[in-house]
This record gives structure tokens, C-alpha cells and sequence, in this order.
């Protein structure tokens, strides 16, 4: 046997002996035998580097540094998914699912939702190629030296795979390993991590991928994504991903109908204390790949897909103080100060008071006996008061009627649940809170700016707005406390590259009020530039799709501000990126113009993706579903019985695929 068939053996037979220790949890071979397996490779690669393979079994043990990890735009976006806290939830979200496809027969995938950091991972010929972080949701991290580290993710797939797709899961850090990891940082004098969810996310960051080899991180896949998979269903596609390679846990499980979802919700929140991982739900998932299709997304989620969490562990402790906090609109957020007291891997000191109704409500007084859970497992809350340990001095809480930072008179405006401080331009929070959202990653993402920096600024009397942070220069800052020169000069480079930063963040970046990253999306498709978009009424605002009253006031009290026309005025000048750039496309055409179109069903010459492509290209608008507005529908195989239904009841004409192409040839 010749150097390159020996080489691509050993690292064969390797490969298959970490599925079988990591995935299988069934080694056929002594770790002594494997570790001089991998030594024999490691040697003949070093000896024959014209056999590099940056896929081999021997870089699972890291060495690559990434000092500033670059960030990629997802090929698939990588949606959050809607929470339902019952079972009445879910009963809704099946009638909202029936309303879409009619009453055709369901069936469900239940998987326990892990708890951990969201990656996704692409291979290429059955090769990793790459992976990102979670991000948001649009682009991610590049994590691909970490990840190769993590053994039971493969480095080569085995079996009939397709040539190019995405997998997506769930970083974890077992309990076993994550208590075995503090062990070892006690007996060094070091402080332990807080909880295992926040170690396995961390630790995907690390700059040496050396280290992250070092911990026992494991990864859970849950889903593929991508073109012409080979199969049909949620289930069978789990079952596709354990015979390729990868590590899907077993207790994924198909349920015909939500009494048997039911049931495994049950079951799981009686004996998840029994797995190996921190788990706090479970995500149902329409079974059949079409109906997803059918169903398609929100602006934040899949409609076909929910996940139901798990009550959360309560605990009680004592209520400290009460103190009040100024965002960035001006909001005023009691906050309750708590004897400390750890709750769900965390140790909790603070939990939002959200206003001054809840507070009455719950009559919650300085000294109570309270009890708190986190809301989804995440964010502290008090949800009761323990009325039989209140002390018999407590006193009723009065909300503060001054703002405790400017001590400007608080307003309450008709219908708002919270108190606001009106000095929007001279209270400090709410001045450093908007150049903090001016700066965060889905704004204006400025690298080498962060939140503790921006206060610096602030409080130094270098800005005073966000326009300000285009006039800061190196020898302003360098004499800022922790300011060294390469710090500086990162700071004042991420500003300059922000210029770049596409017309639809730069509307959010603003922080208008109610104007968020998918009405801001929307406004700039519509009016295409900063001008168009301040001289538009009311009514022209009300008139563009989603945006209500409420937004629409908003805008206009927004650029009635004559300090916020002088900040965009000024941000114009450095040239800031104030209408949308059009991209020039070759087979762009007006054929489809004002016309908006549903596709259903199953098709055979296009993709559901290239469908859309055409009609978007061509000028026409798409639609999820099926209304009075809609001019076409365009009809595959098995197509929604519901969406023919109602088509034929408005008369809209539904097209085939070849029809479709007519259309295009006629107009």
C-alpha cells in the first residue's frame, strides 16, 4: 500500500472509531490503541505534508489562533423559535396551522430542546467546511477552527450524502464534564463558571483553539437545511443525519397528533433531571418538509415549528431594595435588589419590577419574603409576595415621581404601562443608551466600540450624540483611562468602516421609537432614502405595509426634532449611508409589477426558492397566504387543500409551473 492509501486509511478507520466512542457511546478499541493509531498519522503527515488534509483526525486536537473571528453572512438564515408556556398555546398553534393547510392530517417531531449555543455547520462533499455562530440570525461567527475540536462532530460523512447543506445544532457542555471543569478551577484557588450554558457558548470565542479541545464539548444536531435533500420529513431527516455521522439524540420521537405530544412532554418533565445535559423544553415541529414549506416564516420564527418550555424552577429570597432604571427611550424600569440566591445555574441579586401596575398588583414592599423564577428560563422575575413572612413595619411602595438620574418630572401618557423622563436630549442614560444602540452589532456594528467605551466618551465630554463619534481622533481618546494606542486605533477604525453599514441598519441605528430592525427594513425598501422618508404624512406612512399609527407618529415626532434633523444632517456629511444602494441585476425586469402571488405544493422544474427569486426579479410581490389581494397562485404537487379552496372561492386563477412561464413569455 502507497503513503497516500495508507494515510487516507488510517484516518478512515479513526474517523470511525470517534463516531463510535462519541456518537455511539460504544468504543471498539482501547484508548491506547487509538492515541498510537493517531500518532502513527499525525507522524506520517508531518513527514508527507504534500497529504495535508485540514479535515484529518489529527487537527481535532486545535492549535490554530483566531484573534478576531470574521463574520459571514448565513446561506440560510438562522430563525428563533415562538414560545408556548401551555398546552392551551399549542391547541392555538395547531388551528393556526389548520387555517393555512385545512384540515389535512398532521403529524409531529418532538425533540427535547438543549440547552446551549446555536451553530451552523456546512459540508461540502462530505467535508466540514465551515461553521458560524448563531449571530442574528442573518450572519454569524466564523467558529470552524473550534469546532473541529468537538469530537463528536464529523470531519468526513459516511454513507449516500448530498453534495452541499447545512446542519444545524446545539453546542452543550455535559453536566459531568462541565462539574468536572470546576473542580479543577476550585482546586487551583480559581472561580468556578456559573452554569454549563454560558461555558459551552464562551468557549466557542476562545482565541486558541487548543483550548477549546480541552474542555468536553459536545454537539446535538436538529435539523438540515439546503437543496434537493433526500427526504420528505422532519423525522426522517434526523434519522439521515445519524447514518452521515452526526450526533442526534434518540429521544427525538414522531407523534401523530398532540395527544401523543402531549404525552412526551410529560414524560420529559418528569425525567429530564436524568440527562446527562441541561435541557428546559421541548421543540414541536410540523413532520412533513412541504407543509413547513406551505407554512413558511414570521419575521422571527417558522410557523411550523413551537417550542414549549418547561415550568421554571422557583425560589424565594428576600426583596432588599427597590431602584429605578432609565433606558434609552426614556422608560423608567423599577428593579427589585434581592438577597442572593441561585436559581437555574445562575445566582440571582436582581429581577425586573416592569412597572408601577405590577408592583401594585403584587403589593410588593421593601423587606418581603418573595418568590422568583426566570421567564424562560433567562430573565429573573418575582411572581408572588409571601404575605405570611411580611415584617410588620413594611411600608406600601411609593413610585418615585422624579427621574432618578436628571430629576426631571415623570410623565405617564394615556394607555403606556411605564413612567418616562421627557428630558430626552439632557439625561444621561437615555443619551449614552442611544449611542449604545447606535453601535450594536444589528445597527451600526462599530468593532472596537463597546458599551463601557461609549460611557467613557460620554462622561469625558468627547460625544454628546452619535454624529459625535465621527469627530472623536486618536489623541482625543488615547489619554482615557484603559485606552491604549491599538485600542484607539481599532476604535477609530470600526467608526470609519461604519460608513459601509447598509441604509436599512443605519434607519435603526437611529432609534426612532417602535421602529425596529424589520419595520425599519420595510421603510427603507419603500421610500429608498433618509428625505423621502421624513417628507412622507401620516396617511403615506399608514399606507405602507405593517406600519400602524402608533409607528407611524412616531417617525413623524422623530424628524419634527430639529437636534435629530441636525445629527442626520451631520451624519450625511461623513457619509453615512442614507438611501438604499441598488444592486444591479441583469435579468431584472417590470414583468410581475403590482402583481402578488402564493406558491403551494410541490414543484418539479424550479425550486419553491428559485421561484421566488423569478418573481422577485421580475418585479412582483410574494404572499404566505391567500387573500382578496393576491393575483396568482402558482400550484405544485399536493397542494394545500385549503389554499385551492379558498383560491377558487376569489376566483384567483392558479397557474402550473409551465403556466407560470407562459406569463412571464406573454408579458
Amino acid at each position: 500500500m502507497d503513503i497516500a492509501q495508507t494515510i487516507a486509511s488510517l484516518r478512515e478507520e479513526l474517523n470511525l472509531h470517534n463516531h463510535n466512542y462519541y456518537v455511539l457511546d460504544h468504543p471498539v478499541v482501547s484508548d491506547y490503541e487509538f492515541d498510537i493509531k493517531l500518532k502513527q498519522l499525525q507522524e506520517l503527515e508531518n513527514k508527507y505534508p504534500e497529504y495535508l488534509d485540514l479535515n484529518s483526525p489529527t487537527q481535532r486536537v486545535g492549535g490554530a489562533v483566531t484573534k478576531n473571528f470574521k463574520t459571514v453572512s448565513h446561506q440560510y438564515r438562522m430563525y428563533s423559535l415562538d414560545n408556548s408556556y401551555s398546552k392551551d398555546d399549542l391547541l392555538d398553534w395547531e388551528k393556526r396551522i389548520q387555517k393555512v393547510l385545512g384540515q389535512v392530517p398532521l403529524s409531529y417531531t418532538c425533540e427535547l430542546k438543549y440547552d446551549g449555543a446555536s451553530i451552523s455547520i456546512t459540508y461540502q462533499n462530505g467535508k466540514l467546511l465551515q461553521a458560524l455562530t448563531r449571530g442574528d440570525g442573518f450572519q454569524g461567527d466564523d467558529v470552524t477552527n473550534n469546532i473541529k475540536t468537538i469530537k463528536s462532530i464529523p470531519l468526513q460523512l459516511q454513507g449516500n450524502y448530498p453534495d452541499l447543506f447545512d446542519v444545524r445544532g446545539e453546542i452543550i457542555l455535559p453536566f459531568a464534564g462541565f462539574e468536572k471543569m470546576n473542580q479543577e478551577l476550585i482546586e487551583i484557588g480559581e472561580t468556578p463558571y456559573s452554569n454549563p450554558r454560558n461555558t459551552a457558548s464562551g468557549s466557542l470565542k476562545l482565541q486558541d483553539s487548543a483550548e477549546v479541545a480541552k474542555r468536553p464539548l459536545d454537539c446535538l444536531l436538529y435539523f438540515l437545511i439546503g437543496k434537493s435533500l433526500p427526504f420528505s420529513t422532519q423525522f426522517e431527516g434526523l434519522q439521515a443525519a445519524r447514518e452521515w455521522g452526526f450526533k442526534v439524540p434518540n429521544e427525538a420521537k414522531l407523534a401523530n397528533n398532540l395527544e401523543e405530544v402531549f404525552a412526551f412532554i410529560d414524560h420529559w418533565d418528569l425525567h429530564r433531571q436524568h440527562l446527562p445535559y441541561e435541557t428546559d423544553g421541548v421543540v414541536i415541529k410540523v413532520n412533513s418538509l412541504q407543509y413547513q414549506d406551505e407554512l413558511g416564516y414570521t419575521a422571527k420564527s417558522p410557523r411550523w415549528a413551537m417550542a414549549y418550555k418547561f415550568k421554571s424552577e422557583q425560589v424565594s429570597t428576600v426583596l432588599n431594595s427597590i431602584s429605578y432604571q432609565v433606558g434609552r427611550t426614556g422608560a423608567i424600569t423599577p428593579v427589585a435588589n434581592l438577597q442572593a440566591v441561585p436559581l437555574a445555574g445562575t445566582i440571582v441579586k436582581r429581577a425586573s419590577l416592569h412597572n408601577a401596575d405590577q408592583i401594585q398588583k403584587l403589593d410588593i414592599r421593601v423587606g418581603d419574603t418573595v418568590f422568583v423564577e426566570k421567564g424562560g428560563e433567562i430573565i429573573p422575575k418575582i411572581i408572588a409576595v409571601d404575605l405570611s413572612k411580611r415584617p410588620q413595619n413594611a411600608l406600601a411602595t411609593t413610585y418615585i415621581t422624579h427621574c432618578p438620574e436628571c430629576q426631571t418630572l415623570l410623565v405617564r401618557s394615556q394607555g403606556e404601562a411605564n413612567h418616562y423622563c421627557p428630558n430626552f436630549y439632557g439625561c444621561p442614560p437615555q443619551i449614552i443608551g442611544r449611542i449604545q444602540h447606535f453601535i450594536s452589532r444589528k445597527a451600526m456594528d462599530i468593532e472596537g466600540l463597546g458599551g463601557e467605551t461609549v460611557a467613557l466618551l460620554y462622561h469625558n465630554g468627547l460625544v454628546q450624540n452619535y454624529a459625535d463619534l465621527y469627530n472623536i481622533t486618536i489623541d482625543k481618546i488615547l489619554p482615557l483611562e484603559r485606552m491604549a494606542q491599538k485600542s484607539a486605533e481599532n476604535l477609530i477604525l470600526g467608526v470609519q468602516k461604519s460608513k459601509q453599514i447598509p441604509f436599512e441598519r443605519v434607519l435603526y441605528a437611529l432609534g426612532i421609537r417602535f421602529v425596529g430592525e424589520t419595520v425599519a427594513k420595510k421603510l427603507a425598501k419603500h421610500y429608498k432614502n433618509i428625505d423621502a422618508l421624513r417628507q412622507a404624512t401620516l396617511l403615506e406612512l399608514v399606507l405602507v405595509d405593517e406600519i400602524g399609527e402608533k409607528i407611524a407618529q412616531s417617525i413623524l415626532d422623530f424628524f419634527a426634532n430639529s437636534e435629530n434633523s441636525k445629527n442626520i444632517e451631520r451624519l450625511k456629511e461623513q457619509g453615512i449611508q442614507f438611501e438604499v444602494i441598488e444592486k444591479h441585476n441583469p435579468n431584472a425586469t417590470t414583468k410581475l409589477a403590482n402583481k402578488t402571488f402564493v406558491i403551494s405544493g410541490v414543484f418539479t422544474k424550479f425550486s419553491r426558492e428559485e421561484l421566488k427569486k423569478i418573481i422577485e426579479d421580475n418585479a412582483g410581490k410574494l404572499a404566505s397566504s391567500i387573500s382578496s389581494k393576491t393575483h396568482y397562485v402558482i400550484a405544485g404537487d399536493n397542494m394545500g387543500p385549503a389554499k385551492l379552496e379558498k383560491a377558487n372561492q376569489l376566483n384567483i386563477p392558479v397557474l402550473t409551473e409551465d403556466a407560470f412561464v407562459n406569463l412571464l413569455h406573454e408579458n
